[in-house]
This record gives C-alpha cells, sequence and structure tokens, in this order.
C-alpha cells in the first residue's frame, strides 16, 4: 500500500484527523511570544492578544502611549509557522511520533515531553542491490538517542552508552565521552497549543545515516553518494510505542573510470554487476523510532563459562574494582503468567513471524526450526514460551519494522548465508527486535548452489573455486553478533554428502530422500539462527561431546543427535565406506542449549539470583557443556590453539574425523571418475564433485595444523575446579597429526586423477567468464598451504618453543621440539631427495613454497612473533637442506623438469643463505 494510502485508511481509525485540531487554528494567532523553558519562539493560546498582528495606525489617530509600543515584543522573522499552517492539507498516520505527509513532505510529530528521552533508533535495509555483501532483509545499526532541542533546531544525537557511570559521577563522564550526531534539521512549526508538539522536516533522514556510502566504496572503490533529490519517502507505519519510516534512497556515482592500461598490483573490484546501470542503485533504509521500556529489565550478568552476547560497557562510577568493565547478557524479557505455577504460559512470549516470502514448501521446516526451542524453555517452567506465525500474503507491514521479531527470506546473484542478528536495551540487555535473514540458498537446496548457481568463491569461506574455476573470490564482512555463515556452510556440507550418496547410489538428486535431507538441513540451520536471536554465541567444542562409537550408533543419534549444541557449526555425519548409514545432521537441541537458556531465562528471585547462577555455571565442568567462542576456534595461522574448537569437525577425536573426511573426498573421485557421463548430464555435475572434494580437504588441512604446538583450554574461572587452564596437547597426538599432513596432504599420491577424467570436464558455455580447463595443482596447493603456513608461522614457532614451561621438570621427556617439527617438513615435502626419485608438478609447486617461506623468515626475520631461537633453527635446516640439494643434484640421473627444479631450488636457497637479514 502506498504512502498516501497508509495515511488514508489510517485517517478514519486514527484521533489524528484535521477535524480533531483544527479548532485550534483560532487560538494559534500569526505572531508568538518567546518560551524561556524551550529556548525557541512559539505560538501559545494564552497570549493571543499579543500574537494580534500589527496594524499601521491612521494619521491623526490616537497613537499608544511610548510605553506600550517598548512593551510589545519584536516580531522574531525566524519563528516558526503555526503549527496547522505547515500541515494544511496534510494527512496524518498517528505513532510514537506522527507522521504527516502532504504530496513529497513529509513531517515528524515531536511530543515535547519526549524531547531528552532516550529512546531506540535503528536502521534495517529492506531493499538493496544484491550482491557482494549488500543485501535485501538485514538488520542494521541500533542507537539508544534523544531529540535534542537548540533554538529553531532539533537534533537526533546518539548517547554515549559505552562509558557509565552507575555508581555515581555521571557528569564528569559525560564530559569525557561525546555523543554522536546522527541527524539534524529546523523545528518547521510553533508549538501545538493543546498537543504541545512540533513538527521537524523529516527530510533530514533522506541522507547517509547508516554509512552506506563507505561501504560501497570498500565493495566497488568507487565514491557512491546519496541523492536526496531523487530520494523519498515510501511507506511508514506506527502506533503507540513505534514509528518506522521507509526511505527508498538513491546513491549514485558521476562516472565508473576506465579500466587501467597496465593492470594493478591489487585486483580493481568491478562495478556493480547486479545494477542495470553500475552507477546508480536504490536502497531501501527502514527507520525505527521505538519507545523503550518505561521499565528497564533486571539486568543478568553473563558468565565466561558459557556464551550469551553481551551489552559491555565500562562503569567508572566507583574506582573500588579493578576491572570497570560489565557485561549484561543478552535475553528477552520473559514472565510468567503465573509464577507459582510449575510450568507457565509467558506474559507475553517471543513471536517469530515467517515472512511472506518464504516458498509455502519449506514453511513447516523453518516453523520446526523455531519451535524446537520451546523444548528448552519448557525445562525451565515456559509453555509456549516461543510462538511462530505466518505473516499474510496481503499484509501490508514490512516485518521488517521493529515490533516484529522475523524469519526474513532474501535472494542475491552471490548469496549464501544466513544470521541472526538482534537489537536491545542498552540499559539492560533486553532483546526488543530480531530478524533473521535466510538466502534462498534452501531453495536451491543441493549441491548446484555452492559450485554452480552460487558462483565459485563469492562468499565467505568458499574460496576454493578461484583455484579451479577462475572466479574472483572475495569476503563479506558483519558485525560479531551477526557474522554467521553456517547456512553457506551447511550447503557446502550437504553438496558433500549428497554426491557421496549419489555417486554410491544410495540417493537420486531429485528423490523424496533428497528432500528429506533439504527439510532437516533448513531446520537444522533456523534452529542455529534462532539460537542467536535468543542470546547464544556459537559453541565450537560441543561437536566433541559425542564420541566416534556413538556417532556410527543410528539408535543414539536419532535420540540425542550427532552433537551437544545447534550451536556449533555442525558436520554431516557421513559414513564411511562399508559402514552402515547413520544420522545425517542435528535435528534437535543438545545438553548445552538447555544449559545455556537456563541461564538466561529461568525465573530467580533478585535476592538468590547471584548464588543461583553461580550453581548453574558450575556445571561448566560436565564433559557434554563443553564450550567454545568464535574467539577460540580462530583457524588463521595467528588464530587458535585448542585444536578441539573448530568449525565443522565432529566426535571426540577431531584428528580421525579428518582423516576420514580425506577417505571419503578419495572414494568421491573415484566413483565420480567411474561414471561414464551420459546424454542429458548436467556439463558441470563432474566438475562440482571436484570441487567439493578439495572443499573438505582444506577445511581438514586448515584445522589438523592446530594440534602441531596446541593447547587444550578451558573457561574455569579463578579457584572453581582447581583445572589447569591450559595444557599442552599430548606430543603423540601431535607427532600423529604432523605425520597425517606428511603422509596425507602433502603426498601427491593423495590426489590422483585420471587424464580421461580430466579431458573430459567441461565449462558451461552459456557463460561469458566460463573459465578453463580445471587447475589440480592450483587446488592441491590451496589445500597444501594452509597447513604449511600454520606449522611455520611465528605463533607455532613460540608455543613449541614455550611448551615445556607448562609441563613438570620430571614430564618433559618425549615432548615435540621445534627442530623436530622443521626435520619432518624438510623429510618430507623433499623426500626425492634420498630415494633418488622423480619430482613430479604437484610436488615441486609444494617444494616451491616452502622455499618461499624460508627465505621470508631467513631475510626478514619472519616477521613480528619469531624468536631468535626460531630463526636460528629454521637457518639450520635451511643449511641442511642445501646440502641435500648439492648431493642430490651430483647423483644424477633425473629427468630435465627434475634436474632444473633442483638448480634453481639450490641457486635460490644458497642465495638466501648468504643474504642479510633484514632486521624487523
Amino acid at each position: 500500500m502506498s504512502f498516501d494510502a497508509k495515511f488514508a485508511a489510517a485517517g478514519s481509525r486514527r484521533a489524528l484527523s484535521l477535524s480533531t485540531v483544527a479548532a485550534a487554528v483560532a487560538l494559534l494567532g500569526a505572531c508568538a511570544t518567546t518560551n524561556p523553558g524551550a529556548g525557541v519562539t512559539e505560538a501559545t493560546p494564552t497570549h493571543a492578544a499579543t500574537a494580534a498582528p500589527a496594524v499601521a495606525a491612521k494619521p491623526g489617530s490616537p497613537q499608544p502611549p511610548a510605553a506600550a509600543q517598548a512593551a510589545r515584543p519584536p516580531v522574531d522573522p525566524a519563528a516558526p509557522k503555526p503549527f496547522m499552517e505547515v500541515i494544511k492539507d496534510a494527512k496524518g498516520l498517528d505513532g510514537y511520533f506522527p507522521i504527516w505527509r502532504k504530496d513529497e513532505k513529509v513531517w515528524l510529530e515531536i511530543p515535547l515531553d519526549k524531547i531528552g528521552k532516550p529512546f531506540l533508533f535503528t536502521v534495517n535495509t529492506a531493499s538493496s542491490v544484491g550482491e557482494r555483501g549488500l543485501y535485501a532483509s538485514q538488520m542494521g545499526m541500533h542507537q539508544m538517542v534523544e531529540w535534542r532541542r537548540i533554538g529553531h533546531q532539533i537534533q537526533l544525537v546518539a548517547l554515549n552508552t559505552a562509558f557509565r557511570a552507575e555508581g555515581g559521577g555521571k557528569l564528569a563522564v559525560q564530559q569525557a565521552f561525546s555523543p554522536s550526531l546522527l541527524a539534524a534539521g529546523t523545528v518547521a512549526s510553533a508549538e501545538h497549543p493543546e498537543r504541545k508538539s512540533v513538527l521537524i522536516d523529516a527530510g533530514m533522514f533522506l541522507t547517509d545515516i547508516p554509512g552506506l556510502s563507505t561501504r560501497l566504496e570498500l565493495v566497488y572503490r568507487l565514491p557512491y553518494a546519496p541523492d536526496r533529490s531523487n530520494s523519498y519517502f515510501e511507506a511508514g507505519r506506527g502506533d503507540t510505542q513505534l514509528t518506522t519510516l521507509t526511505a527508498r534512497m538513491h546513491f549514485f556515482t558521476p562516472r565508473i573510470p576506465a579500466p587501467p592500461l597496465v593492470a594493478p598490483p591489487v585486483p580493481v573490484p568491478t562495478p556493480p554487476q547486479a545494477t542495470p546501470d553500475p552507477r546508480s542503485m536504490f536502497v531501501s533504509f527502514v527507520y525505527n523510532f521505538a519507545a523503550l521500556p518505561e521499565t528497564a529489565m533486571s539486568p543478568r550478568l553473563s558468565d565466561p563459562r558459557l556464551g550469551h552476547f553481551m551489552e559491555s560497557f565500562t562503569d567508572l562510577g566507583k574506582d573500588s574494582k579493578p576491572n570497570p568493565r560489565v557485561h549484561y547478557i543478552k535475553r528477552w524479557r520473559l514472565e510468567k503468567a503465573d509464577p507459582a505455577a510449575a510450568l507457565s504460559e509467558p506474559v507475553k512470549p517471543i513471536v517469530y513471524w515467517l515472512d511472506k516470502n518464504i516458498p509455502p514448501q519449506y514453511r513447516p521446516a523453518v516453523e520446526a526450526g523455531i519451535l524446537e526451542w520451546n523444548k528448552a524453555f519448557e525445562k525451565i517452567g515456559f509453555k509456549n514460551a516461543i510462538v511462530a506465525k505466518q505473516q499474510p500474503d496481503d499484509a501490508d507491514w514490512d516485518n521488517m519494522d521493529a515490533s516484529h521479531a522475523s524469519v526474513r527470506w532474501f535472494v542475491g546473484a552471490d548469496v549464501g548465508f544466513a544470521i541472526g542478528p538482534s537489537h536491545a536495551d542498552p540499559r539492560s540487555g533486553e532483546i526488543l527486535d530480531a530478524d533473521i535473514g535466510m538466502s534462498d540458498v534452501f531453495v536451491r537446496g543441493g549441491r548446484a548452489f555452492i559450485s554452480e548457481d552460487l558462483g565459485p568463491g563469492m562468499s565467505a569461506g568458499l574460496v576454493q573455486a578461484p583455484l579451479i574455476m577462475g572466479s574472483q573470490a572475495r569476503s563479506q564482512s558483519q558485525s560479531a553478533e551477526a557474522n554467521c555463515n553456517y547456512a553457506q556452510e551447511a550447503a557446502a556440507e550437504l553438496d558433500f554428502a549428497l554426491d557421496i550418496a549419489e555417486a554410491r547410489g544410495e540417493i537420486a538428486p531429485d528423490s523424496p530422500e533428497a528432500d528429506a535431507f533439504i527439510f532437516a538441513r533448513i531446520k537444522d540451520v533456523v534452529m542455529h539462527e534462532v539460537g542467536h536471536t535468543l542470546g547464544l554465541k556459537h559453541n565450537f567444542k560441543a561437536s566433541t561431546t559425542v564420541t566416534q562409537a556413538q556417532l556410527k550408533d543410528q539408535a543414539y543419534t536419532d535420540a540425542h543427535g550427532i552433537s551437544g549444541s545447534v550451536m556449533d557449526y555442525n558436520a554431516y555425519n557421513i559414513a564411511a565406506q562399508g559402514e552402515a548409514p547413520t544420522t545425517l545432521n542435528n535435528t534437535q537441541l543438545g545438553p548445552y542449549d538447555y544449559w545455556a537458556i537456563e541461564y538466561a531465562y529461568k525465573p530467580i528471585a533478585a535476592d538468590s539470583e547471584a548464588a543461583e547462577l553461580a550453581k548453574i555455571a558450575s556445571r561448566s565442568t560436565e564433559p557434554a557443556l563443553a564450550y567454545a567462542d568464535d574467539s577460540d576456534a580462530g583457524n588463521g595461522p595467528n588464530e587458535g590453539i585448542d585444536p578441539l574448537a573448530n568449525r565443522f569437525d565432529l566426535g571426540d577425536d577431531p584428528l580421525a574425523y579428518y582423516k576420514k573426511r580425506l577417505k571419503l573426498s578419495q572414494e568421491l573421485w573415484a566413483r565420480v571418475q567411474n561414471r561414464k557421463p551420459e546424454a542429458g548430464d548436467d556439463p558441470l555435475r563432474r566438475r562440482r564433485s571436484l570441487v567439493n572434494g578439495f572443499n573438505q580437504l582444506y577445511r581438514s588441512a586448515e584445522l589438523v595444523g592446530k594440534y602441531v604446538g596446541g593447547m587444550y583450554a578451558v573457561r574455569d574461572l579463578p579457584g572453581s575446579t582447581g583445572r589447569a587452564s591450559y595444557k599442552p596437547v599430548e606430543p603423540a597426538k601431535q607427532r600423529e597429526a604432523l605425520q597425517f599432513l606428511a603422509n596425507g596432504l602433502f603426498s601427491a599420491d593423495s590426489f590422483k586423477f585420471r587424464p580421461e577424467f580430466l579431458s573430459t570436464l567441461t565449462v558451461d558455455y552459456n557463460e561469458w567468464d566460463r573459465g578453463g580447463p580445471v587447475n589440480v595443482p592450483a587446488a592441491v596447493a590451496r589445500v597444501q598451504l594452509v597447513a604449511l603456513d600454520r606449522l611455520l608461522s611465528g605463533d607455532t614457532a613460540v608455543r613449541l618453543l614455550d611448551l615445556s614451561s607448562y609441563v613438570p621438570e620430571g614430564q618433559r621427556k618425549g615432548l615435540i621440539s621445534l627442530s623436530e617439527v622443521f626435520s619432518t617438513l624438510n623429510n618430507t615435502i623433499w623426500s626425492e631427495l634420498k630415494t633418488g626419485g622423480e619430482i613430479d608438478r604437484l610436488r615441486r609447486n609444494l617444494q616451491r613454497e616452502h622455499l618461499k617461506r624460508l627465505q621470508s623468515i631467513l631475510t626478514k626475520g619472519g616477521g613480528p612473533g619469531v624468536l631468535a631461537d626460531a630463526y636460528s633453527l629454521v637457518r639450520l635446516h635451511a643449511v641442511e637442506l642445501q646440502g641435500s640439494l648439492k648431493s642430490a643434484l651430483a647423483k644424477g640421473g633425473y629427468s630435465v623438469e627434475t634436474r632444473a627444479h633442483l638448480a634453481e631450488s639450490l641457486d635460490t636457497l644458497s642465495t638466501v643463505l648468504r643474504a642479510t637479514m633484514q632486521r624487523v
């Protein structure tokens, strides 16, 4: 419904019709008096006599006394016009801040008693560009704000909630830390004499308040700017606690620069590909002005032994605490209608609206994922705590407003993720709104989405295909709370599982069994994202709470699931060749999920809350409640030290899981190579299977390296258990991981493909950027180098050198050393120097990359973090490698390719060893 139609429909049922306020016109007059309290010239009915317009006296008529002339206030030419004059012929819509519209002009009505009163201001994106992280249905910024009036100016000011003074000294904190101005404009009318309100021009919101122009510049490296003249308000809605304005914003750039004549050293992003003209795009911002609860919810302090999103701030009100940081967990206000009942309906349930864009066939799965959480709330006494409702197809309201928690369905040219952000009251952590964004990754449902429809490398974590298909990779940035790519990774997992099942002949891609897989995946991802909107963080240790034996027992997995939490990134439980199939993915909440909900939502009397919460959190030592968040599971070479805290592993022995995935990838490749192409086949079918296998190995290589120099970490509080916070990984396990890399992922034998297979991997000739022959060496290098980088990183070196410091003196025998790691790499990567065997292309690539990393360490010190002891050991083993290269060349008998490679390697290494190191 159009903005005007909304107002017209509302006019018959709202109290804001012009007939209600027209009688006030006679009281307003045309002149004004000064309101000393507000500091602005305003018209008031109590000064009607002085408000009468001045009339020139006729010649000869009596003149008023000089004193009377002096007492008459001067007319302020800048004074705002009377309220009713401004909105004459305008249509009104009631709300927290009523809206008025006439033609293209829109005003907000601001009651004077709400100036200086905090409320919540949020900006969501209803429609967008459709690519590179610029998608529709996304929650955006939220701030606690207030209106401030300075003379004829009105300001929307974001209050600084990061620094507070809860125990006194608020003035000092206010003076120390600045607020921020979000929008400003002139007061558009004098005060209404009855309503005690003024009008402001809503045009102040036809600006780039969310800062999208910076995001556009980051994505496209082009200077896009908001175009106010072609921007407008397209919708509005209101009730007593909310006003919503939807602004259709036009962004443009004057010109697209010509491509450089010489290719730059760093690839330049292309202009927008999803818009008809890359110079112009429209984005719809949903501005929400929402009342904060009159009484803030009682906050609940966080405990680091389990994971909840937090409202964190620095409390400078007291100097008695050494750590002034305060963390309130984020949670919905949930209260029993009958506090005395063991099981009670809530006073107000948590309602999730299913977006009308969700395809009907998937709505039952989405609803099932939402309602699964009721099981956790029933454990703490709430019946029907969560309700799922379907937005009617003819609904004239947008669930991007701040009064509807929702599951939104959106599409994009390169999208494949789901996110579960929320907006909370900064005073208490009370969640007030949440909008789960689900891309149409489910509609595309199968293996084709990530590898074919999505396009290689278009989303975070999907950088496999540039090495195989030749497309450009890019990543997207989200806030820490919303940064969840479980949906896209789960899609990749399903692709691999379906590939395996289809290759074994266990399932047809369009069969009911395949549909059941997709339904289960939807429920799994929805459970995960709803968990985020209930306040729960990721738990990347939950998958280790189920044993490898239990994963093979379908009776167990059907009853208990395959992981301790839906908040982990759970891999698919694919049976190895010859094993009986079992439950593939998570279909229910785990023990950790019940525990985290209990801590956040269990009704507890205020006088016993601290003790009861401590009692709940003390269960963290139970094996089924193991917990680690994103900071623990970092996968880069300089992040993550605990090999049990990972994304997408499965079972209590992640290393065994990685070995199994290598075998599954090799099984998939063997079956695909044995299957002959048939008429009518998808031309990219077999290429996709190749990609999916490499995806699994890349992830495995990335994580298995964490064992070497790794430390098990637990989140105990001081004095709570007596356990060590950090414990080195067992030496035998570190060596097992090192040997798996050496004999498995570093071995060329793990990546053998028949020429007859590679030569038949065609491309999609309907696409312009169709790629060419597959690049297997590049794909293999991607798998190998992520592990090599971790093993040669400064952080790994530091931990290996310091391991003995964490082990009692009598137990240090047999510890793995940094020298042992370097020696293993030399012997493994350059094994042909001792056997005298030929060195094929895959191995030559790995050896060159090894030399590049040695060169970096030896000439630049390896960068920050590489200790002198590590540098000296690298040099020692490089000298030994130099000697081995000399001996191999002296023996001879190699092919010309191998001989050339050895000579070049020897020359490179000798030059490096003679070079002067650049001290960093």
